[in-house]
């Protein structure tokens, strides 16, 4: 549930709008994946913090968190704790969480990444609207889980609650 503010922010010219409450999304995760899974678009190659390419078709086969996110982002920053944590512990049974940055160069991203002690491949998303587009980019934080066989099992828009990604997780594993 998406919660329109009257002063918009603005990411590349679109408006963004603040999430409900992480009690509100936790209480939405209850069934886990959609009814009707789409296809994830995978079809992305984006620079990491370090200039590798990733590919994120390759990534097919693992449980994948996409997490879209800034560095100016309060709820994004809230998350990074959670996302650290849940990567070291389910790293071994196939968790893969990827952050796409839509926002910074990557100076400013390697500083914020070792800063918050990221254990997790963080990706240049900025000047990407494609990768943008066809998640349907329209708050930040937004999360997706997609399940090994590359479907989308659901997507988060605003800040999730740990525990209830937890649950999501582990549901795919």
């Amino acid at each position: 549930m998406l919660v329109a503010v009257p002063a918009l922010a603005l990411l590349a010219g679109r408006p963004i709008v603040t999430a409900a409450p992480p009690a509100v999304i936790a209480a939405a995760v209850d069934d886990v994946c959609e009814n009707h899974p789409q296809p994830a678009r995978l079809n992305f190659a984006l620079k990491d913090i370090d200039g590798a390419t990733v590919k994120l078709a390759e990534l097919k086969g693992k449980v994948l968190v996409l997490n879209f996110w800034a560095t100016w982002c309060v709820p994004c920053e809230a998350e990074i704790p959670d996302f650290v944590d849940l990567q070291t512990r389910y790293a071994a049974e196939g968790l893969r969480l990827v952050g796409v940055s839509v926002d910074d160069p990557v100076k400013k991203l390697k500083s914020y990444v070792a800063g918050h002690k990221m254990n997790y491949p963080v990706l240049q998303g900025r000047g990407h609207d494609d990768i943008l587009d066809a998640y349907a980019l329209s708050t930040l934080p937004m999360t997706v889980l997609i399940g090994r066989d590359g479907t989308i099992c659901t997507k988060y828009a605003g800040p999730i609650a740990k525990d209830a990604l937890e649950r999501a997780i582990k549901s795919l594993l």
